[in-house]
């Protein structure tokens, strides 16, 4: 029976050892796990964190170049004297993109930043309204006839247009009227070239106090 017990006290130290053994090969296996799941959680950290910058930069690109704005929540408020005058929002930031006017011809808003020449220029193509916009900035009046316009009355505005600094004339086919006269958040019709509000309009308008940037240049623009 002696013999029995150190043989028996033996193979319980043999198997302590064994387990001992086994809890720090789990204590290594699971301080690996640890090290590796905080290396995965670190990486995925720096990954979002790079894909959000991407993701922000992507989205400012094209915000520079997004859509301008012609007017919010505005409408038009009809004088007696039947000029038509804007009331709400007319942005004045310059852009390369188009921009989507709610009135045609446009009499404000979002425009390129560079205008169109208006010193009594006559265009017998339209012109981007961008531009022109920026004209009617500067306090020119835009003077704008479509395909139902008499060719007298379009040979006598013009006349008149390259007789009159800070004005400009193009076809726009897409108005509502035959001939239309434009200045910053103000417009009319007329029905004629002999129309005595052909003159009265420029008269109040040409450089008015309407004017967001009175005295700026109409030439050195665009001349087409």
């Amino acid at each position: 029976m002696d013999s029995a017990h150190p043989t028996g006290t033996g193979q319980h130290k043999a198997r302590t050892e064994e387990m001992r053994r086994a809890q720090r090969a789990r204590e290594r296996r699971t301080r690996l796990l640890m090290v590796a799941a905080s290396v995965v959680v670190v990486a995925g950290l720096v990954t979002g964190g790079v894909v959000l910058l991407n993701s922000g930069s992507s989205d400012a690109a094209p915000a520079a170049a997004s859509e301008g704005k012609g007017g919010d929540g505005g409408h038009f408020v009809t004088r007696a004297d039947g000029v038509r005058t804007w009331k709400g929002t007319l942005e004045r930031n310059h852009t390369t993109a188009p921009v989507t006017y709610p009135m045609e011809p446009p009499v404000g808003g979002d425009h390129n930043p560079v205008w169109q020449n208006c010193n009594g220029d006559v265009y017998t193509e339209p012109v981007k309204n961008e531009s022109a916009v920026h004209a009617l900035e500067h306090g020119a009046v835009w003077v704008t006839y479509n395909s139902k316009a008499s060719k007298a009355d379009v040979a006598a505005l013009a006349a008149k247009v390259r007789k009159t600094p800070y004005t400009l004339m193009s076809p726009v086919e897409d108005q509502k009227d035959p001939l239309t006269l434009s200045a910053w958040a103000h417009q009319r019709t007329v029905t004629s070239a002999k129309d005595p509000q052909v003159d009265k309009f420029l008269a109040e308008f040409v450089q008015g106090p309407q004017t967001p940037e009175p005295g700026a240049t109409c030439t050195g623009g665009l001349d087409r």
